[in-house]
């Protein structure tokens, strides 16, 4: 008599880490464009290893959770920065001159806005996480915004301004919630609140 046995392999939940990813990039990537600190060259580390493979590495364990929203949001933004950081890598000259001299800023502009539209879909799904993931995508939102209209030439100063406040308030909000997702599970309690789904599409 065949008997079948089934194996249920157990993950941990990526949130915490992949969030931890997008905090530490939108600090440091924030810094610049706030005037904290001066250019990108040491913002690209975090932004491949912290902004792209961690959010990648998310994703993936979130497939894993049959996790659709998480794994796209993880998947998504974690190739967003290692696309920016690519960028930075053709317009330092790395892939030779003459890729350096046809870079065109209106491009990544144009890539900015369809981050915009990914973003403010995936903002009305997150209204059904949680409260502190919901507002992390708005801010998003306008962070895209703010990329996409000053590196179009749209009222450049205060977009790109609007954009280094709110890469700032995504990154304080990621570490709180990366914050939340361990000590809430770590405690097996609610440590630090993140707010319920607003309810409306379920």
């Amino acid at each position: 008599m065949n008997q079948q046995k089934q194996v249920q392999m157990v993950t941990a939940d990526p949130s915490a880490f992949g969030l931890f990813g997008l905090a530490m990039v939108t600090l440091v990537a924030s810094s610049a464009k706030l005037g904290l600190t001066d250019g990108v060259s040491f913002v690209l580390p975090w932004a491949i290893f912290l902004g792209g493979i961690a959010q990648l590495i998310a994703s993936m364990l979130d497939a894993k959770h049959n996790n659709t929203f998480g794994m796209t949001a993880f998947g998504a933004f974690g190739l967003f920065w290692l696309g920016v950081g690519t960028s930075w890598l053709i317009d330092f000259g790395v892939f030779g001159e003459a890729a350096a001299q046809a870079v065109d800023p209106k491009q990544l502009g144009i890539a900015y806005i369809g981050y915009l539209i990914f973003s403010v879909f995936m903002t009305i799904g997150a209204m059904e996480t949680h409260k502190v993931l919901f507002f992390i995508f708005v801010l998003i939102d306008f962070l895209f915004i703010g990329l996409s209209l000053s590196t179009l030439g749209v009222m450049p100063e205060a977009m790109h301004t609007l954009a280094a406040v709110a890469e700032f308030s995504i990154a304080i909000l990621s570490f709180y919630g990366s914050a939340a997702s361990v000590l809430n599970t770590h405690f097996g309690k609610v440590t630090l609140p993140v707010g319920q789904p607003f309810g409306i599409f379920k």
